[in-house]
């Protein structure tokens, strides 16, 4: 299945107005809130299942042949095997939201023949979102963002995930080698530090271990931005992602072959 610039168009309209209800769940609950655990020992909240709630409805209403996979009530299938699929992480960066911590948000991305075609990031504290679709760039807000395009690893601020998400992935030694060789490397995590790699106020972000809800939106947002963007699919449906200054994603993709 194809879709022209209008479709994609409308359907990440419909995915801003997903987000406009997720953040009437979200903020009020913002340093409110219990934290519960799950059997992975990773934090949810109801913030996290109303926002998911509000936004597959949202997206169901619009669109009710398409399938869907959220983060917290996992698939529904389409009506078709090869109709497109809304993936939703109603909250990336619960371990934020839990602590009071503003750096969280919504992701939305609707897949295509498991390529993203859409992409929003939302950060509803900070009041901004990120939206994209394939052909059409990355706006923040309504206005175009662009990623950095700096070529050299010692002149250029680089931010990675937790420390344990590379071990997870078996790759503690490409942290090791990114902190060990770039000398300014910050812990910007999750959907934050995507968006910020967007405005190139971060020329580059390697994220390790993610989630196909973690990584879809960015997979699209970061070359619609300009930049690249690396992915390397592991066992268990776990992705890596290295994205931002093109010149640099290179450079920090060869980190993981050697």
């Amino acid at each position: 299945m194809t879709m022209d610039s209008g479709e994609l168009e409308r359907a990440a309209a419909v995915a801003e107005r997903a987000c406009e209800r997720a953040r009437k769940e979200i903020l009020p609950r913002f340093r409110c809130v219990d934290v519960e655990f799950k059997q992975d020992g990773s934090p949810v909240t109801e913030a996290d299942r109303a926002a998911e709630r509000a936004i597959r409805e949202t997206l169901r209403d619009a669109y009710p042949d398409y399938g869907l996979l959220g983060e917290e009530y996992g698939a529904e299938d389409a009506a078709s095997p090869d109709a497109p699929r809304w993936i939703i992480d109603p909250i990336d960066g619960t371990i934020s939201f839990s602590r009071g911590i503003p750096l969280f948000g919504t992701l939305i991305a609707l897949m295509v023949e498991a390529e993203p075609v859409v992409g929003v990031i939302d950060l509803p504290v900070l009041g901004e979102r990120y939206v994209g679709w394939k052909g059409g760039g990355c706006r923040r807000n309504g206005e175009r963002v662009r990623a950095s395009q700096v070529t050299d690893l010692r002149r250029c601020l680089v931010s990675t995930g937790d420390p344990i998400c590379f071990e997870f992935a078996g790759r503690r030694d490409v942290f090791e080698r990114i902190t060990r060789e770039v000398p300014l490397v910050r812990g910007y995590t999750d959907c934050f530090g995507h968006a910020m790699v967007l405005t190139g106020a971060l020329d580059a972000m390697v994220d390790a271990d993610l989630n196909p809800w973690d990584a879809a939106a960015t997979q699209l947002l970061a070359v619609e931005s300009g930049g690249a963007c690396v992915s390397r699919h592991r066992e268990g449906g776990k992705v890596d992602l290295i994205f931002g200054s093109p010149a640099l994603v290179e450079q920090l993709a060869a980190f993981f072959e050697t």
